[in-house]
């Protein structure tokens, strides 16, 4: 390098430069043959020095005059040096190279990347006074460009324009607006393509797409639309691409009506959509789940004798699974090839993580081994979802397995995984170890970005460690990573959980007075602690705020404030706000109904709490385990029981699996009113429509078990009746520890679960049924009792295993009257 800053120095300018014009081609043959020489003797001669002035002492051309030739023919760096330094060093007037020679070692040093020298070349030629020509400046901006050196470009650029007056071909000016535009910088891209505009010959089609691109990127698709209009005709032929750029931009901002629009007003006009067109409609209709419409443009393509890629199909796959669309993963499969495509290691890779977010595992896996099959080459993304979910699940050691597998195949281990590995680690409740991988991943160079700071400060907040998540806050800003919405969220909602409101309110604060936005999120958190407290004026008032810095509420923002009014028994105010998301046009969540379901049953007025839930169902919400048990425990409270048996039935029949407090509601009830659960018994249809958990309840009652044995015993019979017997086990051990011992009853019923579970052959290791004759003819009683309520056609095994128990204890009995008898006799002959 400093050699070349030495040979760089030695450039002299004229007094009389040279027309920056190069000479007109074919040039005279005693030139081509000498420029031809000379780099003959650079390449191949030892002393090559000796050479080339043998060559030009023999010929009256002054090696100025042919310097440019050999510079614009040589396409090594190390060449051009080696000549520079020969031209440079001749001490005759004629040698010294000029601003038409240097410009073509410019072009050389551009096109191969050599920027310092670039950089050393430009600079002398600057303080010599020798301009650069068009062609050479436009070859080292489009150099910079191509190597992400964009801003040197633009200054480059900028010289151009200013101090010598002429733009860049329209080459490096559009390799130059195309770069801004993808770095998002469209005021300075505007201004470029403006003063392209200005001149003749330095714009084309291609520079007024580029604009429309970044026009659109911008969200103003009107302006470039308008663009298209105002240049249509004056050197610019709107094609395909110009509409593919706008039908993107519209879909981008959502306004699938003026999308569409476009697409059929483009081949009204006589344009054909080409495969990217059509790629950005399905795209588009993907993201809204309309897939009726991309199977008709899916259609459209094939009648056109287009071929569509697996990419589209993996697009189309991937939005199933976002949208909630059951996917079959065999039939996906089998259509994509039978539709012409091979399922590439993407599509796996879409599928397994569908089937680990649905807890299909044991499928993920299979399709992990169809791809290794099908010669496809597994990559990172082909392995975490298993990490996720296993981690999820608990079973670290098939995660680690999986981590295992990733390494031995080359993978090595990055941000992805890394976080996977972090967030498995936090669900799993080991937090320590996760804060060891997190130092692992930096001793490995790979940095953790804001959302694995987010898990782990999440896991330290829901531990009660809110230190050790303030000194992980401090670490992220010191390694300079930006606080973003959803940690700071993260940290507000860690202080709010354990009561330290002023703590948050302080983290808030100082997020807002630092510039940062806490976003619809951090404000949620916010208003959630101000609700919880009750300060329901400091709630609005931090509304007010949310929608100041321009956020809008959401559904959560108002199903907070309806359940922070219904907390205080203000069911008016609660309903105003409900009002309000309805105009706002906000779709209402479980959260909202269910808090205006409390509100209902704390005011007594359980009818309208029924008709929410109705309501509720009618716009296709599922309510929760807190929505069902609500109202369980509202109807327990006023006695009804067949209500509150009927939901508890419901939310079984939904798979929405009861917690504590839905069975402390439920038992308690019934153990209080066994009168009206009596009544009930004797008032029922003979249609057999009645409650299971009521029936057996009464029938318990009425054969003498004590009250609250009976309602522990009907709710596991019910429970096991849904195929929820590992719930109802978990059950039967509370049962235990408050006394309450299995019976008869509580064995017949896990039988039964069993049983309709499919797990027959297992009941004796997982219950303990240590039943005396009279017991097992219980038991055999109320499971004969149970199958009554199985649909038309099925039965269980559960009275068969019972009764063949009872029929071993009989035969037992006798053996042992047979033996005993004789020896009575024995003794009274004696």
């Amino acid at each position: 390098m400093s050699r070349t800053k030495t040979l760089l120095s030695r450039i002299k300018p004229l007094h009389h430069p040279k027309p920056t014009s190069p000479s007109p081609i074919p040039f005279p043959p005693h030139i081509k043959n000498l420029v031809k020489d000379a780099i003959q003797i650079l390449r191949t001669h030892p002393h090559w020095q000796q050479s080339l002035e043998t060559l030009f002492s023999d010929c009256e051309t002054p090696v100025s005059e042919i310097a440019h030739f050999v510079f614009d023919r040589i396409r090594d760096p190390e060449l051009g040096f080696k000549f520079f330094e020969w031209a440079s060093e001749r001490s005759d007037s004629n040698g010294s190279l000029n601003g038409f020679s240097c410009s073509s070692l410019l072009k050389l040093l551009a096109r191969c990347r050599v920027f310092v020298e670039v950089e050393n070349l430009l600079e002398t030629m600057k303080c010599k006074a020798l301009a650069p020509s068009r062609e050479a400046l436009s070859v080292v901006i489009s150099a910079y460009v191509d190597s992400g050196l964009v801003d040197r470009a633009l200054e480059l650029y900028h010289i151009a324009y200013d101090v010598h007056n002429y733009l860049p071909d329209v080459i490096a000016c559009n390799a130059l607006l195309n770069a801004l535009i993808q770095q998002k910088k469209f005021e300075i891209a505007r201004k470029v393509y403006e003063e392209m505009v200005e001149r003749d010959g330095c714009w084309d089609n291609y520079s007024v797409c580029i604009m429309v691109r970044g026009l659109c990127k911008e969200g103003k698709v009107e302006e470039g639309r308008k663009l298209i209009n105002d240049r249509w005709g004056k050197g610019c032929i709107p094609n395909i691409v110009f509409y593919n750029a706008l039908v993107d931009g519209y879909w981008k901002k959502g306004d699938v009506e003026r999308a569409t629009g476009l697409f059929k007003e483009l081949k009204m006009k006589g344009f054909l959509p080409a495969k990217e067109t059509y790629g950005v409609m399905i795209n588009g209709f993907c993201k809204k789940g309309n897939f009726k419409a991309v199977d008709r443009l899916l259609v459209e393509m094939k009648e056109r004798g287009l071929d569509v890629n697996v990419q589209v199909y993996n697009s189309i796959v991937d939005a199933q699974i976002k949208h909630g669309c059951k996917i079959e993963v065999g039939r996906t499969l089998r259509w994509i090839v039978e539709s012409g495509c091979e399922p590439d290691i993407a599509t796996y890779n879409t599928l397994i993580s569908g089937s680990c977010r649905d807890g299909k595992v044991h499928e993920a896996e299979q399709l992990l081994e169809q791809a290794i099959m099908r010669g496809l080459l597994p990559n990172k993304l082909s392995y975490t979802p298993f990490i996720h979910v296993y981690w999820k699940q608990g079973k670290c050691v098939r995660a680690l397995d999986f981590l295992i597998a990733m390494t031995d195949r080359g993978h090595t281990l990055d941000l992805v995984a890394y976080g996977a590995l972090v967030h498995g680690l936090v669900a799993a409740g080991e937090v320590d170890v996760a804060l060891t991988v997190r130092d692992k991943m930096m001793e490995r160079g790979v940095l953790p970005d804001a959302n694995v700071y987010n898990v782990l400060m999440n896991g330290l907040c829901k531990k009660g460690r809110l230190s050790a998540a303030k000194l992980l806050l401090v670490e992220m800003l010191h390694q300079n990573i930006p606080l973003d919405a959803f940690v700071n969220a993260t940290l507000v909602d860690g202080f709010i959980r354990h009561g330290e409101l002023n703590e948050a309110k302080k983290l808030f604060e100082v997020t807002i007075a630092k510039g940062m936005d806490p976003g619809v999120v951090g404000y949620n958190a916010m208003i959630k602690g101000y609700c919880k407290s009750g300060m329901m004026n400091d709630a609005l008032t931090c509304i007010q705020r949310m929608k100041d810095g321009d956020h809008s509420p959401d559904e959560f923002t108002y199903s907070t404030i309806i359940d922070g009014y219904v907390k205080q028994n203000d069911l008016h105010n609660a309903l105003r706000v409900f009002g309000q998301l309805m105009k706002q046009k906000c779709k209402p969540n479980v959260v909202t109904y269910t808090s205006l379901i409390n509100g209902f049953c704390r005011s007594g007025d359980s009818c309208r709490a029924e008709k929410t839930f109705e309501e509720m169902r009618s716009f296709g919400l599922e309510p929760n385990v807190v929505t069902y048990t609500i109202l369980i425990g509202c109807f327990c409270k006023e006695g009804k029981l067949a209500k509150a048996c009927s939901f508890f039935e419901i939310m079984l029949l939904n798979s929405c699996i009861p917690n504590d407090v839905t069975f402390n509601y439920l038992i308690n009830g019934l153990a209080n009113n066994v009168a009206t659960a009596i009544s009930n018994k004797a008032n029922e249809s003979l249609e057999n429509n009645a409650s299971l958990l009521l029936d057996f309840f009464g029938t318990m009652i009425l054969d003498g078990w004590e009250q609250r044995a009976a309602a522990y015993n009907c709710v596991l019979i019910c429970l096991c009746h849904h195929k929820m017997v590992n719930t109802a086990l978990q059950l039967r051990d509370k049962m235990t520890s408050k006394g309450i011992f299995p019976d008869p009853v509580s064995c017949a019923a896990l039988v039964y679960g069993l049983c309709l579970e499919g797990r027959s052959k297992e009941w004796k290791n997982i219950i303990s049924c240590k039943l005396d004759e009279w017991e097992i003819q219980i038991a055999v009683n109320y499971s004969q009792k149970l199958n009554r309520f199985l649909p038309r056609g099925l039965t269980s095994e559960a009275p068969e295993i019972f009764q063949t128990l009872l029929e071993g204890i009989k035969l037992h009995t006798q053996e042992e009257n047979n033996f005993v008898v004789p020896a009575r006799q024995g003794a009274d002959e004696i």
